[in-house]
C-alpha cells in the first residue's frame, strides 16, 4: 500500500499524507485572461454566423443588422466575465477540493446548460431560441476546454 502512495507525485513521504497540489496562480490567471478574450471572440463570431450567414436575429431585432446592437457587446462581456469567473472557480477548487477538475467540469457544464436553457423561457421564435442556445453552448464549451488546458499548464 505504501508503494502506491510513494509513486504518487502528490504524496509527501515524510508526512504520509497527500500534499496539496502546487498551483502557479500567475500562469492560471494569465491563461484565464487569454480565455476571456477567446470566449468574447467566439461569442461574437457565433453571433455573426447566426445573424449574417444563417439569418437568425439572435439577441437583437432584424433591423439591428449583422453586428446587432448593444446586446452583442453585452454577450461578449458576459463571455469574458464567465471565463474569468471560471478561472476563479478552478483556482478555488484546485486549492480546496479533491478531484477539482471533475467538479469544475460538472459545475461549469451545469452553468452552461442553465444559460442554454434560458432562451426557451422567452417569447422569441423557436429558431432564435435554438440559435441563442447554441451560441451559449459553444461559448461555454470553449471556456471549459480552455480553462482545463490552462490548468494543466499551471500545475506544472
Amino acid at each position: 500500500m505504501y508503494d502506491d502512495y510513494a509513486r504518487d507525485k502528490n504524496y509527501d513521504r515524510t508526512q504520509r499524507v497527500p500534499r496539496s497540489p502546487k498551483v502557479d496562480a500567475r500562469r492560471l490567471w494569465a491563461g484565464g485572461a487569454a480565455t476571456a478574450l477567446v470566449a468574447a471572440l467566439v461569442a461574437f463570431i457565433a453571433l455573426l454566423i447566426a445573424r449574417g450567414i444563417i439569418g437568425i436575429p439572435v439577441l437583437a431585432p432584424d433591423e439591428a443588422g449583422v453586428l446587432g446592437d448593444a446586446t452583442t457587446f453585452g454577450l461578449c462581456i458576459l463571455a469574458a466575465t464567465g471565463a474569468l469567473l471560471a478561472t476563479g472557480l478552478m483556482n478555488l477548487l484546485l486549492l480546496a477540493v479533491p478531484q477539482s477538475r471533475t467538479f469544475f467540469a460538472a459545475i461549469a457544464g451545469l452553468v452552461t446548460l442553465a444559460f442554454a436553457l434560458q432562451p426557451f423561457m422567452t417569447g422569441a421564435d423557436l429558431d432564435t431560441q435554438i440559435a441563442t442556445a447554441v451560441v451559449y453552448l459553444i461559448t461555454g464549451a470553449v471556456i471549459i476546454g480552455l480553462i482545463g488546458s490552462v490548468t494543466d499548464y499551471a500545475m506544472g
